[in-house]
């Protein structure tokens, strides 16, 4: 299976920005963090051999490995993955193959710890640089969680806050929120999630507590359960008591943690804007993890899967402008171009993600020939306490109608 070049990938009329050509090794910053140095030798990302090396690697370890590609992967490493999908579902897809040994995780850390959560003690998650985090994730530690739980508490409503985290989040969150009788979300199930929630208690006095993401949690109240911004209150962990009194934390529906992706959350209405006047007929299709306003403005929103799916069943000739991260976005573009579908990027500036793109060839080579010569590197190992109350959350959400 060949690389795919940007010399091979139609124009997405972007520009990239310095920021953007430093994560792709285009260029070098010598104050920037050097993130978790491997204990083995890297390959050089300019190593020709790199996709023999992986390939030879794979196909030593054989059934014994199971590589897993979120889709914002880039394509030299998505190439080797054996599924490609969103965080959910590829955890569930390496619980389902009880008979490879290691996992390999292309994505982030809190993927890589739900794939253990779900996967047997015998199987072994990989994560290929431990570097790899989620920027949304650790917006929410379980320290700030615990003090937000004690300021509910004193105005009196902690017993009506059901809990709803992300699948975005760390497991330690997931481990408070089995802990506290709440539920986990992915954004293709939150709307069920929060029905699920408000169904715990008396509706007119129940409230959820939504982890970390205030974006995907408002956008579901508000676009669709119909409830109003005023419903919402955003709890700022950096402030004391978040920011918030006892009679807004009282009055409110939704407190949504102010958490956001770093991504999703720069796409902006002028950005629909400016492409609905630069191709006209032009359908705007963004991520639920978008500003509400840009929520708002779209003609769809979705999932990354109801994306793809969105675009699968697209007719020809038609026009995209697609709000979400920029490797999918390319990839898209890639695959529908022969169908005669044009697929842009919603903002005119290259936008990858920065942790996503840290899992490159070398460093998926070296986790790959590590466990072919039988030492086990980067293991994500989730403590037992916590796996259990994030288990009850998960199978919460797997129980949802």
């Amino acid at each position: 299976m060949r690389v795919v070049t940007t010399a091979q990938t139609p124009e997405l009329d972007v520009q990239p920005s310095p920021l953007a050509l430093l994560l792709l090794g285009r260029e070098a910053d010598p104050k920037s963090e050097r993130g978790v140095e491997c204990p083995g030798d890297l390959p050089s990302p300019s190593d020709p051999d790199l996709v023999a090396r992986a390939r030879a690697a794979k196909e030593k370890l054989g059934d014994k490995v199971f590589v897993l590609g979120h889709h914002y992967q880039r394509d030299e490493v998505i190439q080797f993955a054996d599924v490609t999908g969103d965080s959910f579902k590829l955890a569930r897809d390496a619980a389902a193959r009880p008979e490879a040994e290691y996992i390999v995780f292309c994505g982030v850390h809190f993927m890589a710890e739900s794939a253990d959560i779900l996967t047997s003690d015998d199987q072994k998650v990989v994560l290929p640089d431990l570097a790899a985090g989620c920027s949304m994730a650790d917006m929410a530690t379980a320290e700030q969680v615990a003090e937000c739980w004690d300021v509910l508490t004193e105005a009196g409503i902690a017993e009506q806050v059901v809990p709803v985290s992300y699948m975005n989040s760390s497991a330690d969150i997931k481990a408070f929120t089995g802990k506290h009788g709440g539920t986990i979300c992915t954004s293709s199930n939150a709307k069920r999630a929060l029905d699920w929630a408000f169904e715990q208690g008396e509706p007119s006095a129940t409230k959820v507590l939504f982890l970390p993401d205030q974006h995907l949690g408002r956008n579901t109240a508000v676009r669709d359960m119909g409830m109003s911004l005023d419903d919402c209150v955003v709890y700022n962990p950096h402030k004391p008591n978040g920011g918030l009194t006892a009679d807004e934390l009282r009055a409110a529906k939704m407190i949504l943690w102010r958490g956001h992706c770093s991504v999703h959350g720069r796409f902006s209405l002028d950005s629909v804007n400016d492409v609905r006047a630069r191709i006209p007929g032009v359908n705007v299709l963004v991520h639920p993890e978008c500003r509400h306003e840009v929520v708002a403005a779209a003609d769809h929103v979705g999932s990354t899967e109801y994306i793809i799916k969105t675009l699968e069943a697209a007719p020809a000739g038609s026009k995209w402008a697609i709000g979400t991260e920029l490797n999918l976005v390319r990839r898209l573009a890639n695959r529908f171009a022969p169908e005669g579908k044009e697929i842009v990027f919603l903002d005119r500036t290259v936008c990858f993600c920065s942790t996503m793109n840290r899992i490159d060839l070398p460093h998926l080579v070296w986790a790959l020939e590590s466990l072919a010569e039988g030492n086990l590197v980067n293991r994500i190992e989730v403590d037992k306490e916590t796996e259990a109350f994030a288990k009850l959350a998960l199978e919460r959400m797997l129980a949802l109608p």
